[in-house]
């Protein structure tokens, strides 16, 4: 028998992968799963052999009978769905982004802290093989203390097709795309304490802001640009890399496309190729973000048995969903904005 119990709730286009990760845990079974719509429900159900489908969280929650729930789910339902888990004392995954407004996360992490149960936020990104190669650099010290860094995600993939409900909404890329690149940024140069925002809307079949560029002023010293868009048309798509720069006063480091490392500092230069592996459920070019959805699955499994609170807990996405805030009001006001009045 598996060691931990887990139901999903959200059968959608994303929660698939989430359930082939799931599967590969040896240590760990899906026993339920929840989703409004019947077809969905049967579809995944069928797919991962889950006999208990539920159309209703409630019932699903009254039934019990699992260890945590990962929910999958858009993000109006957010809130009260973990406040839920947390009424049943049930570990909570969520998926990014975190609510609709920063009032609404912080009352989630209260919720979790009062039941006294972990809750993490499904923010994958970071654990990309390559951005973890990165990281690795960066400890390493082999470009010596950074003070410069860039973020960059521009595309021009149409991601309209598989997720429509993205078109629709008066905010786009920096809520959908944009948190994961600024939590990023945060992974790798620390937390900000400012933030100076532009967006445009390219695409006139969208509702909200498809690219953005942000600049962010890191507690360290470090000043980091994040760029994202989605109506940037090169001559080979890199969807969905993300690229990365560095300076640092000994050297710098390049993350380019096909995943190729650059590393120049003291002792001369090298290069590598720090590739996602590709899973048997895999396929490409959405491999790089499958394979961070079993890593960060692991992890989550991994602090649930140490009784630790995992790397991207609720309190600590807080940090990253304020400078997706902060972003929309300095674009909004054409100014800059201080992190710290948001996060009172």
């Amino acid at each position: 028998m598996a060691a931990y119990k887990g139901a999903l709730i959200g059968c959608g286009f994303f929660a698939v992968n989430q359930m082939h990760g799931w599967q590969d845990l040896a240590d760990v079974e899906i026993v339920a799963i929840c989703d409004r719509d019947p077809e969905r429900l049967k579809i995944v159900g069928d797919q991962f052999g889950v006999t208990r489908r539920y159309q209703s969280a409630d019932a699903m929650f009254a039934a019990g009978g699992f260890d945590f729930v990962d929910i999958a789910t858009t993000v109006g339902s957010h809130r009260a769905l973990v406040e839920l888990a947390a009424s049943h004392k049930v570990p909570a995954i969520c998926q990014k982004p975190f609510a609709p407004t920063l009032e609404d996360a912080k009352a989630m992490v209260a919720a979790a802290e009062r039941a006294g149960i972990p809750l993490m936020i499904h923010e994958n990104f970071r654990w990309q093989t390559p951005i973890l190669a990165v990281k690795a650099v960066l400890e390493s010290g082999a470009i010596g203390t950074p003070f410069w860094g860039r973020v960059s995600f521009r595309s021009g993939f149409d991601v309209f097709s598989g997720q429509p409900y993205l078109a629709k909404g008066n905010r786009f890329i920096i809520e959908d795309l944009g948190i994961h690149s600024l939590d990023i940024a945060r992974f790798l140069f620390g937390d900000a304490s400012r933030m100076t925002a532009r967006t445009r809307r390219i695409n006139p079949d969208i509702a909200g802001e498809d690219v953005a560029t942000m600049l962010l002023d890191h507690d360290n010293g470090i000043t980091s640009i994040v760029d994202v868009s989605y109506a940037t048309k090169l001559p080979e798509e890199p969807f969905p890399e993300t690229f990365v720069e560095i300076d640092g006063s000994a050297g710098t480091l390049r993350l380019g496309k096909d995943y190729r490392l650059t590393v120049h500092g003291p002792n001369g230069t090298t290069q590598s190729t720090v590739a996602p592996n590709l899973l048997s459920w895999a396929s490409r070019p959405w491999h790089n973000i499958q394979e961070s959805v079993a890593l960060i699955q692991k992890h989550w499994i991994e602090r649930l048995a140490l009784g630790q609170e995992p790397d991207t807990s609720g309190r600590d996405n807080l940090k990253t969903f304020a400078l997706v805030e902060a972003a929309y009001v300095s674009a909004a006001r054409g100014e800059t904005v201080t992190l710290a009045d948001l996060l009172r």
